[in-house]
């Protein structure tokens, strides 16, 4: 049955891809990866194979890879990807030897890849159980473990109906999980080789902080500003929330990072500030944001260090299909607010006892912000919480490569 769901869902890629470039760059990329594959691989070289669906699964695993290259020199990396969104910004990585699409898990792609790769272990970021790939590698008896996971009860692996695909889970060497709830769903299905170690984004976004870029034009924003917040990955439901308080508290100064950078995006942003000087990243000078109350953030890859400039945060996509990255926020000592939609992001329910606040409406949103204008030993309070929750969880990625065998 999931072969033929799989060679079902082959057709409908290849046909779809017709319509969408993301789909057809993923068919292209799988159809390109056994050519990378055979002008890359070095057969006498011994490679640790990762695989991250996308781009957020990438950021847990790229801990790993880094501490692994650095202790291990004598291992090589190959990393593959799921979705573009994953491939197309980290197809450059320099911390992997080689970078690909995952063929599908078909059975023929699988002998294919595993026949020309031949890892000595591999590592499944977080989601990722692909039935034939993983069958194979536990006939051949490759080490593969399955790091940061977690685990639901409403997963299929846990109702009647997925008894059989969820013996997949019985390929994996072990489990290295991020809560208590995950290894004891996984030990009533029978799997003990599990251990809590948490989840390595924590090792991750505190690289991020030290890492983290000097922005002279947002120090020239922030300058003798009273009070500065920072909304990273918005949405319009989040920016409706936010933007109406600072329309009507102006001792504030505003950067607003949106996920969507597209130009309708951002006049929606602009009309919805009622006559408050904005001026936009890419269009800005050190001299030209001093007298700005907004700055919008229309370009990528400054957000993690922009979150430094601010005392408050928000991290949107918690009215819709989930919150975006907490922890990069959180690690830079600042209170996080964030949307309802966060059930599924343990670092949120976290960080609500922590320097986290959810909100669901704008009536809540004001209250508590109110509170951190009038009272700044609780905002400082509330921001070293989140903090510390951060450098609390850390450690997930030296836990894990101290239990492989390596």
């Amino acid at each position: 049955m999931y072969n033929l769901v799989i060679y079902m869902y082959l057709l409908g890629v290849a046909i779809y891809s017709c319509f969408n470039e993301k789909v057809r760059k993923m068919w292209r990329g799988e159809r390109e990866a056994f050519k990378i594959l055979r002008e890359k691989v070095d057969p006498n070289a011994k490679y640790v194979w990762f695989h991250a669906a996308s781009l957020g699964e990438f950021e847990q695993g790229r801990p790993l890879m880094e501490q692994l290259r650095k202790e291990h020199p004598e291992y090589k990396i190959l990393l593959t990807f799921f979705s573009p969104s994953g491939y197309e910004v980290r197809k450059n990585y320099e911390g992997a030897d080689i970078i690909t699409y995952l063929p599908l898990d078909t059975i023929t792609n699988a002998r294919r890849f595993l026949r020309t790769v031949r890892p000595v272990m591999a590592f499944f970021i977080k989601y990722e159980f692909w039935y034939n790939y993983l069958h194979i590698l536990k006939h051949r008896g490759v080490p593969v473990y399955s790091v940061s996971s977690i685990f639901r009860p409403e997963q299929v692996f846990f109702k009647w109906y997925g008894r059989q695909y969820g013996r997949v889970l019985n390929c994996f060497t072990h489990f290295f999980v991020q809560n208590e709830v995950s290894k004891e769903l996984l030990a009533k299905i029978g799997i003990t080789d599990t251990t809590v170690v948490g989840d390595t984004r924590f090792d991750r976004v505190l690289q991020i902080k030290e890492a983290a870029k000097q922005l002279p034009i947002v120090e020239a924003f922030v300058k003798d500003a009273p009070l500065v917040f920072v909304a990273g990955s918005s949405w319009p439901p989040d920016e409706e929330i936010f933007i109406k308080y600072f329309n009507e508290h102006k001792n504030w100064k505003l950067i607003i990072a949106p996920h969507v950078i597209g130009e309708d995006h951002l006049k929606q942003i602009e009309k919805l500030l009622e006559g408050r000087k904005v001026v936009r990243y890419t269009e800005a000078t050190e001299t030209n944001v001093l007298d700005a109350d907004v700055l919008i953030i229309n370009c990528f890859g400054l957000l993690s260090s922009i979150y430094h400039y601010g005392n408050v945060a928000y991290v949107g996509g918690g009215f819709g299909v989930g919150i975006h990255n907490l922890l990069e926020a959180a690690v830079w000592d600042v209170p996080v607010f964030f949307g309802p939609n966060n059930q599924k992001f343990q670092e949120a329910q976290g960080l609500k006892v922590s320097g986290g606040f959810e909100i669901n409406n704008y009536e809540e949103f004001a209250a508590q912000m109110d509170r951190f204008a009038a009272d700044a030993a609780c905002l400082q309070e509330q921001g070293q919480k989140a903090g510390q929750f951060v450098k609390g969880q850390s450690g997930a990625t030296q836990k894990v490569l101290s239990a492989v065998a390596l």
